[in-house]
């Protein structure tokens, strides 16, 4: 082992390793690419990154446009595809629901980020 690798950021083991352009740990399973490590020690270790349909980093406050029509229950009329959301939130949601917004017409409500597109 060289003792230049870093440690792991979700549980700080000491027994990483890399394959191929990742670095592993063996202890929890989590793999990290090294550029992401020096971010997260400068943002904070337990950050994630939420990508969205095409794969651009999203993040507090941003303006996403929706990509495909979706169905709300208790809804006549679903989302549009092509409905613009301002000023998102990212949460740890429930079944991928990883964005918090509020939709002109709708309210308040959550979206996954693979069902919208950075504006």
């Amino acid at each position: 082992m060289s003792d230049n690798l870093p440690p792991c950021p979700q549980c700080a083991g000491e027994y990483t390793y890399e394959m191929d352009s990742l670095m592993v740990c063996p202890e929890c399973g989590h793999e990290w690419a090294p550029a992401e490590a020096g971010e997260g020690a400068s943002v904070g270790a337990g950050e994630r990154v939420v990508k969205d349909a095409v794969g651009n980093v999203l993040s507090d406050g941003d303006t996403v446009t929706v990509v495909k029509a979706l169905k709300v229950k208790g809804s006549a009329s679903g989302i549009k595809a092509g409905t613009k959301v301002r000023n998102i939130r990212l949460v740890d949601g429930v079944d991928g629901h990883d964005i918090d917004c509020r939709i002109e017409g709708f309210g308040a409500m959550q979206l996954k980020s693979s069902v919208v597109k950075k504006a």
